[in-house]
C-alpha cells in the first residue's frame, strides 16, 4: 500500500489522499458491551462519539456547558425587542479540505445543504488597498503564481532582498524536517527573516498567522509553515471556504445530537468531569464508568482534569501540565440600526490594527440575522480579535468598534441597537519548541485517549479539521483495541511540492549560502 505520508502536493493530482483506509465490513461492529465515556462535547468529542456509537459502542458524552459545541458552540440570546437569536463564539470558515469534519457533518445533512460558499478571502487595511487571497487556482504552485501575478504586495520592490530559503521552505513542508528546522523559531522571527516589505508582511502573512489565535511572537514557525502548507500550498481544494446559512445550534449540534442518540449514545450536558478515577475494568468520570475514555477538552480544562487524576501516568500528567493556552479572544456582535455599504464582503480579514482581526456581516450570511435585518432595516456584524491585548471585554469591544469605523466609515453613523461581547481564553498555544511535548491521541495510560485541535496527530491538519481528525483517530484506537476496523480518514498531500530539496540553504534572492 502506498505510504500516505509520502504523498506530495502536485498541480495535476487535485484529490484527497486516503490517510487511513476503512476497515473490512466484517470487522465493523464493536463487541457488545463495549463502553466509552467521551469528556467534552465540541468538534473532537462529537466526532469520536458519533463514530463509536455507529459501531455499536455504548457511548456517554459529557459536556460541562449547557449546549454542545465547544468553540463552535451556539446558544440562545434574547434581543431588546424580545426576539431570540442563537449566537456563537465567532465566525468559523468551513474549508473544503476539511474532509474528516465534513464527513461527520454529513451525518447531520448528507448533502451539506446548510453550507453556503463565502466568496473571496479579502484582507482589508486602512493603510493599503484591499487584497483578495481567494478566487485563485486550486493547486500549488499555480495558486502561488496567480497570487504573484495579481498582488501588489508581491511586486519586485516589495520582495527585493527576500530570503529565498525561508520563502521556498513554505513549499517544502515535510513534517519531521519542518519541525527540525523551524519549531524552535517564532513565527515573528521567521516572517522577519523572509525579508519582504512591511506591506507584504501585513497583507499576506500576518493576517494569516493571527487566525490561529496566537500572537506571532508566541507561535512556532514550524506550526506556521505546516499551516501554510495545509491551507494554501499543499491543499488540492484551494483556499475557498463555506459557512453555515443557519446558526450552529440549529444546523450542526441539534442534528448531530439526534444522530448520536439514535445510535444509542447518551448526552449529558451541564455535567463537569473534575477528574478520572480508576475502577475495576476501566475508569470513572463524573459518575460514569467505562473501559475507555476519550478526553476531548480544551487545553486548560484538560490540564486541570488530568492534574486532578492521580491514576494517570506521569508522562501524560507532564504533557498536560505543559500545555499552554493562547491569549484571550474577543468577539463582539453588533446589531445596527442601518445597513453597511452593499459592496462590503461577507467576511474580511483585517490587517494592521491593534485589536480587530476580522469582520463578518452576519446579516448577509445567516438566515436569522438576515431576517432581523430585513425587518428592521439594520445590519448584524461580528468583530473578532484572535489574540487580544485588551484587558477586558468592554475595552476589546470599544477598540474593535473604533478600528472598524476607520475601515468602514459608514459604521460611525450607525446606532448600536444591541451589543453582545464574549471574552475568553480556551484556544491552544503552539509556542516555539513545543512540538513533541503535547499529548498524542494514544497515551501511555491504558484506556485513555486525547483529542482536540492541539493534539499531536500524524497527519498535517488544522483548527476544526485537526479536532475532528483527532476525535476519529481516538475512536479508531478504541475500535482497534476491541477488534473492530477503523473509520476511513482522508487528508491532503502530506509533503510540499519541493519537499526533500535543500531549499533552506538558499540565500537572498536565490543565492546559495556558503
Amino acid at each position: 500500500m502506498t505510504d500516505p505520508l509520502a504523498a506530495r502536493a502536485h498541480p495535476l493530482r487535485r484529490r484527497p489522499r486516503v490517510l487511513v483506509p476503512a476497515g473490512p465490513p466484517q470487522s465493523r461492529s464493536a463487541p457488545a458491551g463495549t463502553r466509552v465515556v467521551v469528556v467534552g462535547g465540541g468538534v473532537a468529542g462529537i466526532s469520536a462519539a458519533v463514530v463509536l456509537a455507529e459501531r455499536g459502542v455504548a457511548v456517554t458524552l459529557l459536556e460541562a456547558a449547557d449546549t454542545l459545541g465547544g468553540r463552535l458552540g451556539s446558544w440562545p440570546h434574547t434581543l431588546p425587542d424580545g426576539t431570540t437569536q442563537n449566537v456563537e463564539h465567532g465566525f468559523h470558515a468551513f474549508f473544503r479540505h476539511y474532509y474528516t469534519w465534513r464527513a461527520i457533518l454529513r451525518r447531520a445533512d448528507p448533502l451539506l445543504g446548510f453550507l453556503r460558499p463565502v466568496d473571496g478571502y479579502p484582507v482589508i487595511s486602512r493603510r493599503w488597498p484591499a487584497e483578495d487571497l481567494g478566487n485563485l487556482p486550486k493547486a500549488p504552485p499555480l495558486n502561488l503564481l496567480a497570487l504573484f501575478a495579481r498582488s501588489p504586495s508581491l511586486r519586485l520592490r516589495e520582495i527585493a532582498g527576500a530570503d529565498a530559503g525561508a520563502g521556498f521552505a513554505l513549499l517544502a513542508h515535510e513534517a519531521d524536517r519542518t519541525r527540525e528546522l523551524f519549531d524552535d523559531v517564532s513565527a515573528a522571527a521567521f516572517l522577519a527573516r523572509l525579508g519582504v516589505s512591511e506591506r507584504a508582511r501585513q497583507m499576506l502573512f500576518q493576517a494569516f498567522a493571527r487566525s490561529f489565535f496566537c500572537a506571532e511572537e508566541e507561535l512556532s514557525a514550524g506550526e506556521l509553515v505546516a499551516m501554510f502548507h495545509y491551507y494554501f500550498l499543499g491543499n488540492p481544494e484551494g483556499i475557498g471556504f463555506d459557512s453555515p446559512s443557519e446558526d450552529h445550534l440549529t444546523c450542526i449540534w441539534e442534528p448531530l445530537a439526534a444522530h448520536l442518540e439514535a445510535h444509542g449514545g447518551q448526552i449529558r450536558t451541564g455535567v463537569r468531569a473534575e477528574g478520572l478515577e480508576r475502577v475495576d475494568g476501566g475508569w470513572r468520570a463524573a459518575g460514569v464508568e467505562a473501559e475507555h475514555v476519550v478526553l476531548a477538552l480544551d487545553p486548560g480544562n484538560l490540564r486541570s482534569l488530568v492534574g486532578a487524576s492521580p491514576d494517570v501516568s506521569s508522562r501524560l500528567a507532564e504533557q498536560c501540565a505543559g500545555l499552554r493556552v493562547a491569549p484571550p479572544f474577543a468577539v463582539t456582535r453588533l446589531w445596527l440600526d442601518r445597513d453597511v455599504r452593499p459592496d462590503r464582503a461577507v467576511f474580511s480579514a483585517v490587517s494592521g490594527e491593534q485589536t480587530l482581526d476580522s469582520v463578518t456581516l452576519y446579516s448577509r450570511l445567516e438566515r436569522p440575522s438576515a431576517e432581523w435585518a430585513a425587518r428592521t432595516g439594520g445590519a448584524v456584524l461580528e468583530l473578532h480579535s484572535y489574540a487580544s491585548r485588551a484587558p477586558d471585554a468592554a475595552t476589546a469591544s470599544a477598540r474593535m468598534r473604533a478600528e472598524l469605523e476607520a475601515l468602514w466609515p459608514e459604521v460611525a453613523g450607525a446606532r448600536v441597537v444591541h451589543e453582545y461581547t464574549q471574552f475568553g481564553a480556551n484556544a491552544p498555544a503552539f509556542p516555539p519548541g513545543s512540538a513533541g511535548t503535547r499529548p498524542a491521541v494514544r497515551t501511555d495510560t491504558p484506556g485513555i485517549r486525547v483529542a482536540g485541535d492541539f493534539v499531536e496527530v500524524p497527519y498535517v491538519s488544522g483548527l476544526m479539521e485537526r479536532a475532528s481528525m483527532s476525535g476519529v483517530l481516538a475512536a479508531n484506537d478504541v475500535l482497534a483495541a476491541v477488534g473492530a476496523g477503523p473509520e476511513e480518514i482522508l487528508g491532503i498531500p502530506q509533503r510540499g511540492l519541493l519537499a526533500g530539496l535543500p531549499v533552506h540553504r538558499l540565500g537572498r534572492l536565490g543565492r546559495a549560502r556558503v
